[in-house]
């Protein structure tokens, strides 16, 4: 039996495969991939946006699965985002709680993360509205939070491993 992956190298595999997605993402996007709108490329499209996301949801439930054993019982990502702002790590607390709802709302659909998100001022991420919802065809993404966006992916890691950093040297 082979031994299991550090964290660090867990990441760095998704962030491998986040890339290929991203590219797929980026070309799906592009006109020479073939006539705007073509059913191929909207395919295309939600596909790579589709596996984005769950490569997200995976990396971050496997972040917290991996770092739970910091806090007794309870809402990991809470607990770590009170520990960071009392160790005056507000900027990491704050990314961290971002990307927890950003990830909930994908696995959860609209709740109370995704309504934290609307009411976020200055978020960086795009969060459909329901009229957004209501208005889409489908092209631009499939998720209720456009994700597919140039360093998301990169940034969540970055995240991760600091704060996975952080509890290591508590």
């Amino acid at each position: 039996m082979e031994p299991s992956q550090s964290l660090a190298e867990l990441v760095a595999a998704a962030q491998a495969n986040a890339k290929t997605l991203e590219d797929r993402i980026m070309a799906a996007q592009t006109p020479d991939g073939g006539p705007a709108g073509s059913g191929g490329q909207v395919e295309e499209l939600r596909a790579a946006t589709a596996a984005l996301e769950a490569a997200a949801v995976d990396i971050f439930t496997l972040f917290e699965a991996r770092m739970q054993h910091h806090f007794r019982r309870g809402p990991f990502s809470r607990k770590l985002t009170s520990l960071l702002s009392q160790s005056g790590e507000a900027g990491l607390a704050e990314r961290i709680h971002e990307y927890y709802l950003v990830i909930n709302v994908l696995k959860h659909g609209k709740g109370a993360s995704y309504r934290e998100l609307l009411n976020t001022p200055g978020s960086k991420f795009a969060v459909k509205t329901s009229q957004d919802t209501a208005a889409d065809d489908g092209g631009a993404s499939v998720g209720l939070v456009d994700i597919s966006f140039p360093g998301f992916f990169d940034g969540l890691t970055r995240a991760i491993l600091d704060a996975s950093r952080f509890l290591e040297e508590q």
